[in-house]
């Protein structure tokens, strides 16, 4: 019985320690720095822009400002975008269920995810378990918390989509936040969550 206990404490102290780890991704860089990504700065910044305008138009069909778009291995070609629909289908959840059922995973884990706002937990699954290997978001999901506050629309975790990644067994590279963009990704969020 001694030796169950143990276990399991060495296991939760693992856990916790991975967690925090898990907050400084092994390839975390400067925004500038995007050596050998899949999109440069000028397709980040272009793609985030184009992400915001889905964002906006989530809104106009009154869900929550939140829009994504996977990118082709080209970087370049746009495969699908998508606002968010509801608290269980968030733009980036929708684009990687149906890509995961489009394409073969192997292409998927060439392709780039665009996001407006830093995946949640729940995202960042589904972008790990549809294979896609790169990721770009603009606005950390903390800073829409404190727009959202406890709005139940938007019950954020406290938990980065490094953390979530770094559990897995996969090296999905992920950029962000854009510190230049942040005014502009946020505009939406501000009219919506008064």
């Amino acid at each position: 019985m001694k030796n169950i206990a143990m276990t399991v404490s060495l296991a939760f102290l693992l856990l916790i320690l991975g967690a925090c780890l898990g907050n400084r991704s092994w390839d975390e860089k400067p925004f500038s720095d995007l050596e050998g990504f899949p999109v440069n700065h000028q397709q980040v910044l272009k793609h985030l822009r184009t992400a915001n305008e889905t964002a906006k138009e989530a809104v106009e069909s009154n869900h929550p400002p939140f829009g994504a778009m996977l990118l082709a291995p080209d970087g370049e070609t746009v495969l699908m975008k998508q606002g968010n629909v509801s608290l269980m289908d968030h733009a980036e959840t929708v684009i990687t269920r149906q890509a995961f059922v489009k394409y073969d995973p192997d292409y998927l884990w060439k392709c780039t995810l665009v996001t407006t706002v830093e995946p949640c937990a729940m995202c960042a699954g589904n972008i790990y378990w549809a294979n896609i290997g790169n990721v770009v978001y603009g606005v950390e999901e903390i800073r829409v918390k404190e727009l959202t506050s406890a709005d139940k629309r938007n019950p954020t975790m406290k938990l980065s989509c490094r953390t979530v990644f770094a559990a897995g067994q996969k090296p999905i590279r992920v950029v962000g936040p854009v510190p230049e963009l942040e005014d502009e990704l946020l505009a939406p969020h501000r009219a919506y969550w008064k």
